[in-house]
């Protein structure tokens, strides 16, 4: 439904988006997560034709969003983080208005404005005027211009933003209908509202796409750890003293005591050990009983935060890295300028030290060739004087 094949968008020499590839199926809901200036909303705004890729190629539903765009935005609803919504409409008007926009034929618009009013159960609070309804049913609005024209592709960017736990259940439970219907793109920052809704995960840092999977599967090798939450009778106090006696236990730490008189303990263990036997074999022989046992799951939010803490410490080893490497080109630079103008004041010595000693010679020279000529002369001076006594 959705091909993203290597895309860059740069503005000047920053690559706000670089070179990602990812693809979403026919009616699949994928949660698009990052933190902020991680290029998600520029990839968003790609993907509707909004702004244009520097490199690369969008494919919407088949229509490539560069070559055929206005085909392309026909298969996306888009409903942005704050939608502009008009307050002194009522909200069957607000639809009415975007089915124009939409150019939604005039004969198919009743039915297509009950219809979309209806899933997004707007139907009791219809006919009132925006400015008078609840938070929960604005973005329950925003949505519905979304779904105006009966798009294949709806691009959510915070559809949850700003409502209360109970509006933020129904909003969700909402998107998840959409879903049966649609090929959902979600960006959202409550990652739990992402992981109860979203089939797959687009993490994306620093402009790159640096995780594509479940959540199931982000959560499950987002820790190298296994935690367990225990909760026991101890009597004799003695789980404090128990960790050297369970070889798989790396941590045992109290976390409260319960009203009933036990307490729970939080044991951390390597990936995978066998802790739970060893607890079930050493325990009952220090008189302590296990009341409850169970797995500490990992969270979509441990899965986000150690992939983007990860992607934070390898770009900042890579910037170490890239700076080492300018200093030492400046300095190479530096002393290849040195060994130049050593050089350069080497071959100037020189040059003034052959002008001197051509200066020398040739003054040496000349002086040779005036003591030749007085000596001619004082010769040619003898030979007359020799001329005239005869």
């Amino acid at each position: 439904m959705i091909e993203i094949k290597n895309v860059t968008k740069k503005y000047g020499t920053f690559a706000a988006v670089n070179d990602i590839s990812f693809d979403v199926k026919d009616h699949e809901i994928v949660g698009f997560l990052g933190p902020n200036g991680a290029g998600k909303s520029t990839t968003m705004n790609m993907i509707t034709g909004f702004i244009e890729p520097t490199s690369g190629k969008i494919i919407v539903n088949g229509y490539d969003v560069s070559k055929a765009p206005n085909k392309a935005k026909m298969q996306i609803g888009y409903m942005p983080e704050n939608v502009p919504l008009y307050n002194d409409l009522t909200v069957k008007e607000f639809v009415s208005y975007m089915c124009e926009l939409r150019k939604v034929p005039k004969k198919d618009r009743d039915l297509q404005i009950r219809k979309i009013i209806k899933r997004a159960g707007l139907t009791e609070v219809q006919d009132k005027l925006i400015k008078h309804i609840s938070k929960g049913y604005k973005q329950r609005t925003s949505l519905a211009g979304a779904l105006v024209g009966e798009p294949d592709v709806l691009i959510l960017d915070e559809p949850t933003v700003g409502l209360d736990p109970k509006q933020i259940t129904e909003i969700r439970n909402l998107i998840k209908k959409l879903g049966e219907n649609h090929t959902v793109i979600l960006s959202s920052h409550i990652l739990s509202e992402v992981s109860q809704i979203c089939s797959r995960v687009v993490i994306i840092n620093h402009g790159k796409i640096v995780a594509v999977d479940t959540p199931d599967n982000l959560e499950s090798t987002s820790s190298e750890e296994d935690t367990i939450l225990i909760t026991v009778e101890d009597p004799d106090n003695k789980m404090s003293g128990i960790k050297s006696r369970i070889k798989a236990c790396k941590e045992i730490k109290k976390i409260k005591e319960l009203n009933d008189g036990t307490v729970q303990y939080r044991i951390v263990s390597s990936k995978d050990a066998e802790v739970n036997k060893e607890l079930f074999e050493v325990l009952p022989k220090e008189n302590i009983t296990i009341c409850e046992l169970r797995k500490e799951q990992s969270s979509l939010e441990d899965a986000y935060l150690k992939i983007i803490n990860e992607k934070d410490e390898e770009i900042a080893k890579e910037e170490k890295r890239e700076k080492r490497e300018r200093l030492a080109r400046q300095r190479k630079l530096e002393s290849m300028d040195l060994l130049e103008r050593r050089r350069t004041i080497r071959e100037e010595k020189r040059k003034r030290q052959d002008e001197i000693d051509k200066e020398f010679f040739d003054n040496l020279m000349e002086e040779n060739k005036i003591r030749e000529a007085k000596k001619k002369r004082r010769q040619l001076e003898k030979k007359n004087r020799k001329g005239d006594k005869k």
